[in-house]
């Protein structure tokens, strides 16, 4: 990842909307986003499970501040037209940003399990390296959300049945499914309390964006 902050969103989206859903999401927001002052780069991701149309959406930020900058909360308080149609239809919302705590490994992997936690786990910088050195692992990264940054209420928010957060967030990033669910397996601290590796949620890559990049 790049730079010292981060968001992620999670959210579902029916069958019915998910091609308007997907067209916003890659053809409007994601450029939108991006030309915030501070947002580097964004992946979009999808669950893999039959049935399910959720997504994972990873902003790469400069800073953590990025997130209560005046250019972002203008752009929350003035959503498109097209914001203020999928908005209201997403479901299962789950929003958090702050720091990038640490992270190991090299370049990003086509799957990635996301571990969230509602405290914060003693994850060790050694428990990170170790989980990066696994094989077949491009590479782990511990995040921290910001609750007060998260949690300031814009337009956009208002638009939406309900928002809800995560304290910490540990992605593992691999080049297959099975490396992800034996490297979690190895390092069953990291899990919440009665959660076993396989019932961690895998999702797939499926589109990326380089605000540093576009023409």
């Amino acid at each position: 990842m790049q730079g010292e902050g981060f968001l992620a969103i999670w959210s579902d989206v029916e069958a019915a909307r998910e091609t308007d859903y997907l067209h916003w999401l890659t053809r409007e927001h994601t450029t939108e986003r991006l030309g915030v002052d501070g947002f580097i780069a964004v992946r979009v991701f999808r669950a893999i499970a039959d049935d399910v149309r959720r997504f994972l959406i990873l902003y790469e930020l400069e800073r953590p501040d990025a997130l209560s900058g005046r250019a972002y909360l203008d752009r929350l308080n003035a959503p498109t037209p097209w914001s203020r149609r999928i908005m209201p239809i997403l479901e299962n919302f789950v929003r958090g940003g702050g720091r990038r705590v640490v992270s190991r490994g090299v370049g990003r992997g086509g799957y990635v399990a996301a571990v969230t936690s509602s405290e914060t786990p003693a994850v060790a910088e050694s428990t990170v390296a170790g989980l990066a050195a696994r094989d077949r692992i491009a590479a782990v990264h511990l995040l921290e959300t910001d609750e007060a940054k998260t949690s300031i209420r814009t337009q956009e928010r208002s638009l939406r049945p309900r928002d809800a957060s995560f304290e910490t967030l540990l992605l593992v990033e691999g080049l297959d499914r099975e490396a992800i669910g034996t490297a979690l397996s190895a390092f069953p601290s990291v899990l919440p309390d009665g959660i076993a590796a396989s019932d961690v949620p895998l999702y797939a890559h499926m589109f990326a964006l380089d605000g540093r990049r576009r023409s």
